[in-house]
């Protein structure tokens, strides 16, 4: 079947949302740890947010930034296709946040569509806390040859799957894991939490929130790497290759990356279920001690 032609809107690249003011509690920090299995101390009792928790603020804002340049009628189309945060310092209890998103870039491809959306959350007096791109993919729509930015490249260096993992890392997606991550993350997508919604769309049942199985890689690449300090952190990016079930165990490999900016080590990283890929082209960057 050919998939059919759509016109996207390139008079909305580079156009801000609305800023939205977001008031940090310990209490949030703590749900969205509790709600990713993070085992975390720090994370746990709510005294500094794990690294995923920064979408939290700018989540209402992607979604409006995409659709202000792909139809909105394709919003059950839309699948998360690329995160990418870069940390300027990690977010703590009492911050208030004030976060908008533009969409940067569009462009078709063989199986679907996909707008880039950039986001910046600073704090009220204007310290940059991070800044992150969303890629969002619209399935089986082309927009054609596209306009505008591409997301920054996080892509793993095929060789180093040749060489041993410096970490293995194998979690649990709990049965209940959507219906705890959609309160603590503010994500009501129906495809995590409707089985026949989820089926209508195209899937195969409830699927894991694509941020709640980055959020999985990310305490797994600080536990392993950064002995639990989030404040090492500088950058986390995934591709998301295929959904993930409740119920299904995920193993994370970890290689040392080159290129990495001085005084950091980059991480290159993929997810796998079984032998299924669900996240790749995973890059942590860590800064050393």
């Amino acid at each position: 079947m050919t998939t059919p032609t759509v016109e996207f809107d390139a008079s909305g690249l580079g156009e801000w949302t609305d800023p939205e003011r977001f008031e940090v509690t310990a209490e949030r920090i703590a749900e969205y740890a509790a709600a990713t299995n993070d085992p975390i101390d720090r994370h746990r009792r709510g005294e500094v947010a794990p690294p995923v928790f920064a979408v939290v603020p700018v989540f209402f804002s992607m979604a409006p930034a995409a659709l202000s340049v792909a139809p909105v009628e394709l919003l059950m189309k839309l699948v998360h296709g690329e995160q990418d945060f870069h940390f300027h310092r990690p977010i703590r209890p009492g911050d208030v946040l004030v976060a908008r998103a533009k969409p940067i870039g569009f462009t078709g491809r063989d199986n679907g569509s996909t707008v880039v959306v950039y986001a910046e959350t600073r704090t009220e007096q204007g310290e940059l806390v991070n800044e992150q791109w969303m890629t969002a993919f619209f399935r089986k729509v082309d927009a054609g040859p596209g306009e505008g930015e591409t997301a920054p490249s996080h892509r793993l260096d095929e060789a180093l799957r040749t060489q041993p993992p410096v970490a293995t890392v194998t979690q649990h997606i709990d049965a209940d894991q959507t219906f705890r991550y959609s309160p603590a993350s503010g994500d009501p997508m129906p495809i995590h939490l409707d089985d026949e919604i989820a089926t209508m769309s195209g899937l195969p049942g409830i699927i894991n929130h694509g941020l709640c199985t980055m959020a999985f890689t990310s305490w797994a690449a600080l536990t392993e790497l950064a002995d639990g300090d989030v404040e090492r952190l500088r950058r986390l990016a995934v591709r998301f290759a295929k959904p993930v079930l409740p119920e299904q165990d995920i193993t994370t490999r970890f290689w040392t990356a080159t290129g990495s900016p001085a005084g950091t080590t980059g991480y290159a990283f993929e997810t796998t279920v079984g032998d299924d890929l669900v996240i790749k082209d995973g890059l942590a960057v860590i800064a050393d001690r």
